[in-house]
């Protein structure tokens, strides 16, 4: 079985999860959605994650798939599809990120989207470098009525729909990285989402623009940032055209943050990066922090460093100012 025979099967598990959160955030309030349903070593569950993962489990059983399939996502590392199935029978690892951008879709300020890849099961040594199938499905806001799909098998390009859920149906849409030369009137930053050690990302993110742009201008604005608390939802960005360049470098700064007494919170993990397969077959150049292919475990817990350019012209701006910014502190 190809990887790609579980394309369409898992657009439907979207589309379910999809319409499930929506409908439930309609019937639901804020405080209520946004209420801690769990709080333990990993990252914080809230209500709303609850909807996403319900049936997960139960929807790959009903697939009657010929061999069995583990599910890595929050709460089911590991776990074998059907019950009772070995690990070393399995023909796939399925990574999956039932919301990824809980916080701002709880909020009603941004759309969450739902993430999963699939790779061949090459034991705990598989890797985002081994998925050759890749789903992204928007979760809209409740007043909102247009609901993206992307999806990528691996050599032959990405594909993506918008969906309208007023009128029930679907169409074709083309979606395309920036062709700018430069991050000048374009937006463009370095993740910070969270306390911690946002000064220090924002003194590096300051400059890498300086480096790229020189010195601001008297009543100008060189570039622009947008802050999106969702991997899923920055790799979007760059698909589409509108973002030229994104980092999310948390994980190199755990030792600053250790200096400082406090661990350094929350980072990216493997299943908020399932889907970068459709990134990479849609042009988008998506690294780790030495400029290699991102290659971690499929797992819950690693913290995974990631930059995004839109182009190899927006790499070789940035990324030697990059390296150069890093080194300077020691993080490289």
């Amino acid at each position: 079985m190809k990887a790609a025979e579980l394309l369409e099967p898992i657009r439907r598990l979207h589309e379910r999860i999809r319409d499930s959160v929506v409908s439930t955030l309609e019937r639901s309030d804020l405080e209520e959605m946004s209420s801690v349903s769990k709080d333990g070593d990993g990252d914080t569950l809230y209500a709303v994650d609850r909807v996403s993962e319900k049936g997960i489990l139960d929807f790959f059983s009903e697939l009657s798939l010929e061999t069995p399939v583990i599910l890595i996502a929050e709460g089911l590392e590991n776990a074998v599809v059907p019950d009772g199935g070995r690990e070393e029978e399995a023909s796939f690892r399925i990574l999956m990120d039932p919301i990824d951008g809980t916080r701002g879709l709880m909020y009603q300020k941004r759309s969450a989207w739902i993430l999963t890849g699939v790779a061949p099961n090459l034991g705990r040594s598989t890797t985002l470098a081994d998925i050759e199938l890749a789903v992204q499905t928007e979760i809209p806001l409740v007043k909102q009525h247009l609901s993206d799909t992307l999806w990528a098998v691996a050599g032959e390009g990405a594909r993506a729909e918008r969906y309208d859920r007023l009128k029930r149906e679907s169409r074709p849409l083309s979606l395309s990285p920036s062709r700018a030369r430069s991050i000048e009137h374009g937006f463009a930053m370095i993740s910070r989402f969270f306390p911690g050690v946002r000064e220090e990302l924002a003194a590096i993110d300051e400059e890498i623009v300086r480096g790229a742009l020189g010195p601001p201008r008297e009543g100008k604005a060189q570039c622009f940032e947008d802050q999106y608390i969702s991997s899923g939802g920055q790799l979007y960005e760059l698909v589409a055209g509108h973002d030229r360049f994104v980092a999310d470098l948390r994980p190199l700064l755990s030792s600053l943050a250790s200096t400082r007494g406090f661990p350094l919170g929350i980072c990216a993990h493997p299943y908020d990066l399932a889907t970068e397969l459709i990134a990479r077959e849609l042009g988008v150049l998506v690294t780790d922090e030495r400029g290699r292919r991102l290659s971690c475990p499929l797992d819950l817990e690693s913290n995974v460093t990631w930059v995004g350019y839109a182009n190899s012209a927006i790499r070789e701006q940035i990324e030697p100012l990059l390296r150069e910014a890093l080194i300077r502190r020691g993080l490289l």
